[in-house]
């Protein structure tokens, strides 16, 4: 790149593809080069520097990224783009290949170098900056949020200590480093002060935290610190269930502001293959924390993902987590085929299936657990719950559209409000009317007349739903 070319106030398009965690990070670039003077626009054909947040945790992760890399290089022929520039879990992963086979892109920043985005654009020497994974932003950097402001997303870690052999986290992003709660709890007044009603705790493994730091803080302490930030709701994402405590049950069960909602991947249920996957746990230990949690917190939403497919599942096995599903019958479930990724350890491991049986479970557990959802949903019908509106629907001027408590942010479903006015980002009472798999539909309560937004802002358009899968 010539870097004289780029003005003094560069124009900046940012895509963020993966998982909010990855979202987290893109909105440190992006709060580092809005204090430069960059101006951010939302069409890439505006834009002089394009930034790629890139994902590479699975084989569909990486094809997206790449798919995304190349479209965007055709700007430098077509549009106005100056500098690609492209950051992130896949330059962290494969640095060395994509620098021989992308003559596009002109710098490549791995997942430690976010902070020094700003300097690299103004002239790095070194085309790919690729420091060992090591950083973690905190409440002093700036940040600047890409979600509608009644929401964001708050990254209590960052790293992992855990040896799940198939996944690759841990070489891309480091082992564990938790922030203080003191600093923590003053990002998320400081989000609460700019608007937001709804924090999202994310984490590479949130039951985790804190056991690296000097005075080893527990996940729980911090939600109590958390219980004094007026935030109606706090939702977690990302609970490893090995060592899950009992006092985090205590607090989903009675803190006011913590959303009765927990993501707590557990990725099989059979034995065997807990085993090779090195889940640290057992079927019946699983079976007895879901149904203590069940017990503790009877109002929960319980989101959960599992893999299917993994080296020398058979078919007894898959049988075995068809049946776990129907058992404890979850309100949310992710499905997804093992990826078989270099690097894991499961990657080396015998028994690979192949990719049509991996299909073909992942359509059915997906087909037992939607019958589930719509059974769950159905039963919201006549209730009045409370709903975070977010603007006018995309599907239609004569909706509104919103979230209860029990539906986070671009991986769950919706409510399509068909009664009643709201202002966007205004939590409201409504009276669910109709269910569908993972929609519902109501109006706001005691109101008369067509669904009306007060205030001219639209909702914000779904991002494409890939299936990122935490652990």
């Amino acid at each position: 790149m010539n870097n004289t070319a780029l003005p003094a106030q560069p124009s900046l398009y940012l895509l963020s593809l993966g998982c909010p965690k990855n979202r987290v990070d893109s909105e440190v670039m992006l709060g580092s080069l809005l204090n430069e003077g960059y101006q951010l626009v939302e069409d890439a054909r505006d834009a002089e520097v394009i930034l790629i947040n890139s994902c590479a945790f699975i084989g569909e992760a990486k094809q997206e990224s790449i798919d995304a890399i190349l479209e965007h290089a055709q700007l430098k022929e077509t549009g106005r783009c100056k500098a690609l520039v492209v950051a992130g879990c896949l330059t962290q992963r494969y640095a060395d290949v994509l620098q021989q086979e992308m003559p596009e892109v002109d710098y490549f920043v791995g997942t430690s170098a976010y902070p020094r985005i700003a300097q690299i654009l103004k002239g790095e020497r070194d085309r790919a900056v690729i420091p060992d994974p090591d950083y973690i932003a905190d409440s002093r950097t700036p940040r600047r949020n890409s979600m509608p402001r009644w929401t964001a997303y708050v990254k209590i870690s960052e790293g992992c200590d855990n040896k799940c052999t198939f996944c690759i986290i841990p070489k891309l992003r480091g082992l564990q480093r938790s922030r203080p709660i003191a600093d923590i709890v003053a990002e998320a007044q400081r989000l609460v002060a700019e608007g937001a009603v709804e924090l999202n705790l994310v984490a590479q493994d949130l039951t985790a935290y804190g056991h690296d730091l000097p005075d080893r803080p527990k996940l729980h302490e911090l939600l109590q610190a958390l219980g004094d930030v007026p935030a109606r709701w706090i939702r977690l994402h990302y609970a490893y269930p090995r060592d899950f405590p009992e006092d985090l049950i205590d607090a989903l069960a009675t803190q006011p502001n913590l959303a009765r909602y927990l993501d707590m991947p557990l990725q099989h249920i059979s034995d065997p293959v807990l085993r090779r996957m090195k889940r640290g746990r057992d079927a019946a230990w699983m079976r007895r924390l879901v149904r203590k949690i069940r017990d503790r917190v009877p109002d929960l939403t319980f989101r959960t993902s599992f893999i299917v497919g993994f080296p020398g599942e058979t078919d007894d096995q898959f049988q075995e987590l068809c049946d776990f599903v129907e058992e404890m019958r979850f309100e949310k479930v992710g499905v997804f085929q093992f990826s078989r990724e270099e690097g894991t350890e499961s990657f080396a491991l015998d028994g690979q299936l192949p990719q049509r049986v991996k299909a073909q479970r992942q359509k059915k557990l997906l087909g037992i657990q939607r019958k589930i959802s719509k059974a769950h949903q159905q039963r919201l019908i006549g209730r009045a719950i409370d709903v975070l509106i977010e603007g006018v629907s995309e599907e239609t001027d004569l909706l509104l559209e919103g979230r209860w408590m029990g539906q986070a942010p671009e991986i769950d479903g919706k409510v399509y409000v068909n009664r009643g006015q709201a202002r966007a980002g205004e939590i409201v009472r409504v009276e669910i009317e109709q269910a569908g798999d993972y929609d519902l539909v109501g109006g706001i309560a005691g109101a008369e007349g067509p669904a009306q937004q007060v205030g001219a802002v639209r909702a914000a358009p779904q991002r494409p739903r890939f299936p990122i899968l935490s652990h």
